[in-house]
């Protein structure tokens, strides 16, 4: 990791700081309340098939992954060796491979390598993230286009045509899809998801249609980048572009479900559509209209959105370990005052709080956390 000041930075893009700082809240919010018996309903996942808004994290956050690909990369592409960056996504890839894998051996001794989940929400990050890169550096717009298109279709024929070797048929179950398969292949059973151990939500082959989340995220980029468009025609494309998407994957949905697990072609449009109305949103409001008020909060979390997402797996557990009187915090200071799902929405919302002040001392001293 390295730091840098603001004056290393390219300009940065108010409105995907703030929406990525919406975002990283939001994943902070969803996975630290204060009793996982007790959640309301939109901060739960969906069991399997649908979309709640807490399913829309992840794909908002491999969406603007590809915007800030085009923001961070434009300037150089010309300028610089393509091996060179390569390279830097490169080992930018491997340093978020290792985090969690370190993570997980910091949290669960007794587990050693011999049970360490492989996949994981970073490594899916990192994978994206190199392989986006690569992509926007050596091919055009119109070919990432057809990358995208092609990925959504490939993915749809192999879950759904394709037979599963030991089911004998295709099948979109969460045990005996092909995903599942591969991974149990590739991984082993022990290095998948610790609540299964037969099938990994972040499993290998729905990166295929998480890279076209990003590729989604190129192509908006790109757009907002274009200087021969005003901003009125720009944030009127991204709002047709966007309902578009929502319209056709609502249309795949009825025979490829909406499902984040398997990270559906479907859910890929479904949520890429959603994903470019919230930022054409935030970008009228903030780049083109000049509301700025409101941003402070969330640009805190946006400019060091992977050093916070990192802590928020570190600080929560550290937190948790504090006794009062022989209480945790949430024992102490919430369960007694609220009804329980009241009690762990405030605990959640107290450990978002606790983060971002956090990450308010390193922006107010000007430390921005680079991979």
């Amino acid at each position: 990791m390295t730091e840098t000041t603001t004056t290393d930075k390219p300009k940065r893009l108010l409105s995907l700081d703030v929406f990525r700082g919406a975002t990283i809240a939001m994943m902070i919010l969803v996975n630290d309340p204060g009793d996982w018996g007790h959640i309301y309903a939109p901060l739960e996942h969906s069991k399997w098939n649908g979309c709640t808004p807490t399913d829309l994290v992840f794909p908002f956050f491999l969406f603007m992954v590809g915007v800030s690909v085009i923001y961070s990369m434009e300037s150089k592409k010309d300028t610089l060796p393509h091996g060179k960056l390569i390279l830097k996504a490169l080992k930018r890839m491997v340093i978020l491979l290792i985090i969690p894998w370190v993570t997980q051996l910091i949290f669960h001794p007794d587990g050693g390598l011999a049970h360490l989940r492989l996949p994981g929400v970073l490594p899916r990050i990192a994978l994206v993230y190199f392989i986006a890169t690569v992509l926007y550096l050596k091919t055009s717009q119109k070919t990432r286009d057809w990358i995208l298109a092609g990925a959504l279709i490939g993915y749809f024929i192999i879950m759904t045509c394709i037979p599963v070797p030991g089911a004998g048929y295709a099948n979109l179950e969460p045990e005996t899809n092909m995903g599942a398969w591969i991974d149990r292949l590739i991984f082993t059973p022990d290095h998948l998801w610790r609540e299964s151990h037969t099938w990994d939500p972040e499993g290998l082959l729905g990166t295929i249609p998480a890279v076209a989340t990003a590729l989604f995220g190129i192509r908006v980029g790109t757009w907002l980048k274009r200087k021969d468009r005003d901003d009125q025609l720009k944030t009127v494309w991204l709002f047709t572009y966007g309902i578009r998407a929502v319209i056709v994957g609502l249309i795949w949905d009825l025979f490829f479900p909406i499902n984040k697990a398997l990270w559906t072609s479907s859910f890929v449009l479904y949520t890429g559509g959603l994903a470019t109305i919230g930022l054409a949103l935030t970008y009228w409001l903030i780049d083109v209209q000049g509301n700025k008020r409101f941003t402070y909060p969330f640009v805190v979390f946006g400019t060091n959105a992977i050093a916070a997402y990192v802590l928020s797996g570190f600080i929560p557990h550290y937190m948790g370990m504090i006794k009062i009187g022989g209480h945790s915090i949430y024992q102490t200071f919430f369960a007694p005052y609220f009804s329980p799902v009241n009690a762990s929405l405030v605990s959640a919302i107290f450990t978002v709080a606790i983060l971002w002040l956090v990450m308010w001392v390193f922006y107010t001293r000007k430390i921005f956390i680079k991979i």
